[in-house]
């Protein structure tokens, strides 16, 4: 054997096949495909002879096949692959003893060099192939593919992994004669697993085991090798190219630190993404899109890390890339979650978090709409840690409040996340009102400004011993002047030195407080002479002895006296002072800590503020075409309902329509916010029992219907119904109902008829609820309370309607609709409630006689005689007022509350209960008619229609002809056009009904019509407001029967609605103009712009009824949009915000029709903006027009 050869790695393999400089290996011959076989053969037998060393002599015949991988068969490669796993296994395992023999030479060092490099880089190369050819055949994505030879990688990949590491943990450096591993040597043990993480589908779970096997393989090279600088170039570059890395690298990195503690590479990773151009990286999104992801991952991992190099990214968040700033900015806020959150934060850490919550606040109003959103998201999650300092609460609380008036919907949608967010985690109240706060803040501030004051008083200014003593030093003098003077004997034997020193002071210095000069001086005098050679007499010489006096007088004064009397007077003067420091400490503390109450109450109350001005905001957002944006204000209305906020009791009744959304979403929240209002328990309930919970629910259910519009509890009514059809009510709630419904539980009547009201919502989903109590209803409702209370019997009238079958379920063959035999007292209660009440002038009569008629034609049985039998006794009470009034005529003829013909003359309230009574029993009449006996008639038919069908099978089948199929269709033909002429018959004879019986000489309404139109001809003489009223509306439900008589009234009708005076008839007009329109479509058409010029009205109660009656028939077909709907765009910018509303409802809805109208709606809305007022407000409405159509 010669000379062994030098074996270079080569920058590519084609490096081998020629010989660059001498000594060199290079590669003599690369075999053919077929000649492979026999070759790994002999490799296998010379490894089992001389181990590793074995491929020094066969090198070539493995790059051979490394050559002409893609040619190979499957079994080869894998044989290749399983040889050179163990080969290098094998060498592995020897190397220790080998690096560790002190005696190995020279040859054998260079020998197992060679192998060593030989192996590995073929080794690796099988590695690079397999992983390409499984990328190609995207095995990583597709699971159920045929057995290949990426199958068997995919099952050795990670043990080949953990083999390659495992020699990387040996020092190497002996081979390379106690010098550093050569670089090629290293790049080509981790190159490969670079590759491996090129795989799209690394990232997925069941490939963990793979991803950390790669990360300990280059934890082993960043440890033994100083592969940092290479790691970082490689890690970014791969950031830049393939997106899927970013999280693998950034857990590998997490690893690194924690396992390894390779700290520094976080830094020179952060340093090298800092450092690229901003303007460079806005052009190249992909590369983007990798660092941002790894920066976000990286910060939730290692958090601290980051943070120490945080300043190295800062510049990008000036650069143009919108995902770098959200990277930066997320990473900041993982910070402040992570690290910089907590109360016992060093001064500097402070200062940094204030700086990063300051840099979040800015890029609130970012000028891109997903950092935006994003900031919102980030601040939403340091709200939810409790990681906001309490002094920053109401800056991003109004930043949140400021973004719901945003542009883009992403945004809004998360700012009333982060509200949601501060109410639940708000460190103020479980009560939020502004009311409840404010009172208590006022009494506080009240309190600190009388504490503040006190102190001011109490305190007063400081002054010095010092400066005292020189304001008395004059009167001090005078006094020890007078010691020389004769003196009385009296004085001379009150004053005598004590026994101490210690006591004589006392006694000096309680006079010279005293303001006693003249004493204290004499005093002193007596005590120099008594106490000679004690301090403080003994230490000063002075002059003379006026001179001595005033400055022992001094020093006890300022307290300075020094030596071993330290305790004495002077320093006990000091004591007395600290004594009285004390107390004077105590006023401060409670000072303080009412302060901190004070701003506690404020911050809590201007919280409150801002919450309540969002709520506005956010109530107005209800009904925006997002559905996520609508789930978002569904969810924070119910927030803040549990924080006892007062308004958020409208945005709960405002989204109470929501329940009619055809998005699921939508509906399923606004149950879900019910059930979680109302149903669930809320905070604290455990400690209330079964009782309490369900009072609780009762009266609040209650509170809502406290003057709630008709719309609103038809809302709730469908609420209550599904939750009555899950069983989500308890048992218990209907039985407290009824006891407040009858007495037996202490109610008002507000909460006797909100009772009635929630038994007649759970009915419509279980008709049981009433069915099993109608005598309690009708007893009680009817009977005892009807006459006292007209609005309770209404509601009764409405809870026993939902007995009556749904028409849509008539409809089926064998749903007999549930009626009531006219005998029932049910109706005999009715009808004498109704007649008691007639003659009576409550204002809450017509609306209970309109329930009551309603509900004896939804249930009696011969609903047209017990009708007819009321309305001839109100109108025989009529007729004897009338009698009894005409012997009156004169008395009676002044009273503003009567009307008179000339003749004779009635109680106005009496006329306009007779019109009224007259007009709902017409109205019901038709629809009896049209609805109850239609349906009654189409069942029937369709029973005998079944029945002659089963019949003719029966005989059909005895015959059993072998035409029978063509005949069987002949048949089912004609009978499918029998059954729609008999539809068309058994409506004619209902319309014929209508046309020429209804309103003929022999039926009882006949006699009331002349009266109906006497009141509407002769405005002048019947003035009451009411009554034209009532009357314009009992004209328009009797012009609901007959198309004759509505065509020859309708120019009555509509003359009344363009001339009259009274809001309440015009109103009235347009409510019965829109049902004529779907009734008699053909005749009400001609009279369209009359409906039009009422947009008009300069009322807007009848300006907003003729918006809504116009969006009806629009909507549904029954009249065309022409021209003139641009009246509706001029409602736009009406000055009434309802009306508004509902002309921006109306064009929404009419850019969900797949219409032809957008044309000549833009035109004509231009040609008539132009006549409405100024081009400000027509750019206005053209821009909200266009926006809905």
């Amino acid at each position: 054997m010669g000379a062994v050869r030098e074996f270079h790695l080569p920058l590519v393999p084609a490096d081998l096949l020629r010989e660059s400089s001498p000594g060199q290996y290079t590669v003599q011959e690369v075999l053919p495909v077929r000649d492979l076989p026999p070759a790994l053969t002999a490799f296998r037998t010379a490894f089992r002879a001389r181990g590793a060393l074995a491929v020094l002599q066969h090198f070539d015949p493995m790059y051979s096949l490394l050559h002409h991988f893609q040619a190979v068969g499957t079994a080869v490669k894998e044989d290749a692959l399983e040889l050179m796993t163990r080969v290098v296994s094998h060498h592995s395992n020897e190397l220790p003893a080998i690096l560790g023999d002190s005696g190995l030479s020279h040859a054998d060092r260079v020998a197992h060099l060679n192998a060593l490099k030989m192996n590995c880089y073929l080794l690796t190369g099988l590695m690079d192939a397999f992983e390409m050819e499984t990328c190609k055949s995207g095995l990583l994505e597709k699971k159920n593919r045929p057995k290949t030879s990426g199958s068997l990688w995919e099952e050795e990949r990670e043990p080949v992994l953990r083999l390659l590491t495992q020699l990387l943990q040996l020092d190497l450096r002996q081979l390379w004669g106690g010098f550093v591993v050569e670089e090629e040597f290293v790049s080509l043990m981790t190159g490969s697993s670079y590759r491996i993480l090129e795989n799209p589908g690394i990232g997925l779970q069941k490939y963990r085991a793979t991803r950390e096997a790669v990360t300990h393989l280059l934890a082993a090279a960043l440890v033994h090798y100083d592969h940092m600088f290479n790691a970082t170039l490689k890690i970014t570059q791969m950031l830049q190219h393939f997106e899927h890395v970013a999280p693998v690298f950034a857990q590998a990195v997490s690893l690194w630190v924690k396992e390894y503690g390779l700290k520094s590479l976080v830094g020179e990773l952060l340093r090298e993404v800092g450092q690229k151009c901003p303007q460079d990286l806005a052009h190249d999104a992909s590369v983007i899109k990798g660092y941002a992801v790894f920066i976000t991952e990286l910060a939730e991992q290692i958090p601290a890390l980051v943070l120490s190099n945080m300043s190295v990214l800062l510049r990008h968040l000036d650069g143009e890339s919108y995902m770098m700033r959200n990277a930066i900015l997320a990473a900041m806020a993982e910070v402040l979650v992570q690290v910089l959150n907590g109360d016992q934060l060093e001064e500097a850490a402070r200062g940094t978090r204030d700086q990063f919550l300051t840099m979040l606040q800015a890029h609130v109003c970012d000028i891109n709409s997903f950092v935006r959103s994003r900031v919102l998201q980030l601040f939403t999650r340091i709200v939810q840690c409790k990681a906001l300092p309490l002094t920053q609460f109401q800056s991003v609380v109004s930043l949140a409040v400021e973004r719901l008036k945003d542009k883009a919907v992403v945004v809004v949608k998360n700012a009333i996340q982060l509200l949601i967010a501060f109410l639940s985690n708000n460190p103020f109240s479980c009560k939020l009102s502004c009311t409840d706060l404010s009172e208590p803040l006022k009494k506080e501030v009240q309190k600190l400004q009388e504490m503040r004051d006190r102190n001011r008083s109490a305190a007063g200014p400081v002054i010095t011993p010092e400066e005292e003593w020189e304001a008395m030093l004059p009167e001090v003098r005078a006094a020890i002047q007078q010691l020389f003077q004769p003196l009385q004997e009296e004085e001379e034997e009150v004053l005598e030195v004590e026994e101490t020193v210690e006591s004589t002071l006392k006694q000096i210095t309680g006079l010279l407080r005293k303001l006693n000069y003249k004493s204290a001086a004499r005093l002193t005098r007596k005590a120099l002479g008594h106490f000679q050679g004690k301090e403080p007499f003994s230490s000063l010489m002075e002059e003379n002895e006026e001179a001595t006096i005033l400055g022992v007088l001094k020093r006890l004064y300022t307290g300075s006296c020094p030596g071993e009397n330290s305790e004495d007077p002077p320093h006990g003067n000091s004591g007395l002072e600290n004594e009285e420091a004390v107390p004077e400490e105590q006023p401060q503390t409670e000072l303080i800590k009412q302060e901190m109450l004070v701003q506690y109450l404020q911050d809590a109350y201007n919280f409150s503020v801002k919450i309540t001005e969002a709520l506005s905001l956010i109530s107005k957002l209800m009904y925006e075409n997002c559905v996520s944006v609508v789930q978002e204000a569904i969810e924070f209305f119910v927030t803040v309902s549990q924080f006892s906020v007062s308004e958020a009791l409208s945005g709960v009744r405002r989204m109470l329509p929501l329940i009619w959304s055809k998005e699921p979403g939508i509906r399923e929240a606004v149950l879900n916010a019910y059930r979680r209002l109302y149903l669930s328990p809320s905070k604290g309930s455990e400690r209330y029992d079964s009782l309490a919970r369900v009072q609780h629910l009762v009266r609040s259910l209650s509170l809502i219907m406290v003057d709630a519009s008709l719309g609103t509890v038809q809302c709730l009514e469908e609420i209550i119904s599904e939750f009555v059809q899950k069983d989500e009510i308890e048992p218990a709630v209907i039985q407290l109902l009824w006891e407040q419904f009858t007495g037996k539980s202490q109610c008002s009547s507000l909460e006797r008829r909100a009772a009635v009201m929630l038994l007649g919502m759970m009915a419509q989903g279980n008709p049981e609820i009433v069915g099993s109590n109608l005598d309690v209803l009708v007893t009680v409702g009817l009977s005892e309370k009807g006459c006292e209370d007209y609005r309770l019997a209404k509601e009764v009238c409405n809870a026993i309607s939902k007995l009556a079958r749904n028409t849509k379920q008539a409809l089926g063959k064998n749903s007999t609709p549930f009626r009531l035999p006219q005998n029932h007292m049910l109706f005999g209660c009715l009808s004498e409630t109704v007649i008691k009440g007639f003659a009576q002038p409550s204002c809450h009569w017509i609306p209970f006689m309109e329930a009551a008629v309603t509900l004896i034609y939804q249930l009696a049985e011969g609903a047209e005689e017990i009708c007819a039998h009321v309305l001839q006794a109100c109108s025989q009470q009529a007729l004897e007022k009338l009698k009894e009034d005409d012997g009156q005529k004169a008395d009676s003829g002044d009273s503003p509350s009567r009307v008179s013909d000339g003749a004779s003359s009635l109680p106005t309230f009496l006329l306009m209960h007779l019109v009224s009574l007259v007009g709902q029993v017409a109205l019901q009449q038709v629809a009896y008619l049209e609805v109850s006996v239609s349906t009654e008639l189409r069942r029937r038919r369709m029973l005998r229609d079944e029945e002659k069908a089963k019949n003719h099978s029966d005989r059909s089948t005895k015959k059993q002809r072998p035409q029978s199929t063509g005949n069987e269709t002949t048949m089912e033909e004609e009978l499918g056009l029998v059954g729609a002429t008999a539809d068309d018959t058994e409506a004619e004879l209902i319309r014929s009904i209508c046309e020429t019986e209804l309103l003929d000489g022999k039926h009882l309404l006949f006699a009331f019509v002349p009266l109906v139109l006497k009141i509407c001809n002769n405005p002048g003489l019947y003035s009451d407001a009411g009554l034209s009223a009532a009357a314009a509306l009992a004209l328009g439900k009797v012009c609901m029967i007959s198309s004759e008589f509505c065509d020859s009234h309708l120019r009555l009708l509509f003359t009344m609605m363009e001339k009259s005076s009274l809001p309440g008839v015009r109103s009235n007009l347009l409510i019965a103009a829109g049902d004529l329109a779907i009734r008699f479509p053909n005749l009400v058409e001609p009279w369209t712009s009359h409906l039009y010029a009422r947009l008009r009205d300069p009322c807007p109660r009848v300006r907003k009824m003729a918006a809504l009656v116009m969006t009806h028939l629009i909507l549904k077909d029954m009249v065309k949009v022409k021209g003139q709907v641009s009246e509706l765009a001029a409602l736009l910018i009406d000055p009434e915000e309802a009306i508004m509303e509902v002309a921006q409802n109306f064009f929404t809805e009419l850019s969900k029709k797949a219409s032809a109208c957008s044309g000549t709606l833009l035109h004509k809305s231009g040609e008539r903006l132009v006549e409405a007022g100024p081009i400000t407000q027509d750019l206005s409405i053209g821009e909200r027009c266009c926006s809905g159509v």
